[in-house]
């Protein structure tokens, strides 16, 4: 059995690591290029209701489907392409290979991620993520609810969660308690979102995920609060 590292960081990949809504920006002005907005829409909203379907983005799924419905369309082909050739190693936030590079000094970093099984290794693989975090990348349907999995692969006494969704955070930090210290960056479109009060708000946030290294990593179990000593 593996004996329980001391403190392990679970990072988040889209709008924690990675600029994920820059992407989704350059998708789109790409498909209405390509075939224009009203078909470019038609492509977004097929993508939403795939997303709620499944509980993550799934681009090639949901092109797949625009397929469907214009099977005759061989610009469809072109879409693809871009997809999967995309620079993801662009759209790194600053200094986000150096925040993953620095916490290897403190402890473990592990890749912490949704997604599909295909689509979401691509793009891990394509930004330089998998290599940065030495093949410790966990990618599942719902992170939340695999919790145990986790702990069982990567055992350790405290753990540090880092994600750019509060609601993902409060259902951690309420599962884990003061075992873990929640830490949101105010990155991509949760950032300007209104605040949920339902929610416990995270022990930590930062303006970028940069911040990370300034911190004084050695007090993190102190700011570890329990869910109920959250105002």
């Amino acid at each position: 059995m593996t004996a329980p590292a001391d403190i392990v960081f679970l990072l988040d990949c889209d709008n924690t690591l990675l600029d994920n809504d820059r992407v989704q920006q350059d998708l789109r002005a790409h498909l209405e290029q390509l075939v224009g907005a009203p078909s470019a829409e038609r492509y977004w909203h097929l993508f939403e209701q795939l997303r709620i379907e499944l509980g993550y983005a799934d681009y090639l799924g949901a092109l797949q489907r625009y397929r469907d419905h214009a099977w005759c369309d061989m610009r469809l082909l072109r879409m693809s392409s871009f997809l999967l050739d995309y620079p993801f190693h662009a759209r790194l936030y600053p200094r986000a290979l150096d925040v993953i590079a620095h916490l290897d000094g403190f402890g473990t970093s592990v890749m912490l991620s949704d997604g599909d099984v295909v689509f979401q290794p691509h793009k891990i693989e394509r930004a330089g993520l998998w290599r940065a975090f030495d093949g410790r990348v966990l990618i599942y349907i719902h992170k939340e609810c695999m919790l145990a999995e986790v702990a069982r692969r990567y055992p350790a006494h405290h753990y540090v969660f880092v994600d750019d969704k509060p609601r993902l955070l409060d259902a951690i930090k309420r599962q884990w308690g003061a075992r873990v210290t929640t830490v949101f960056p105010r990155q991509g479109h949760y950032a300007l979102a209104p605040r949920d009060a339902a929610l416990l708000e995270a022990d930590i946030t930062l303006g970028a995920i940069g911040e990370l290294i300034d911190l004084d990593l050695a007090s993190l179990r102190e700011r570890a609060r329990r869910p109920h000593q959250q105002e």
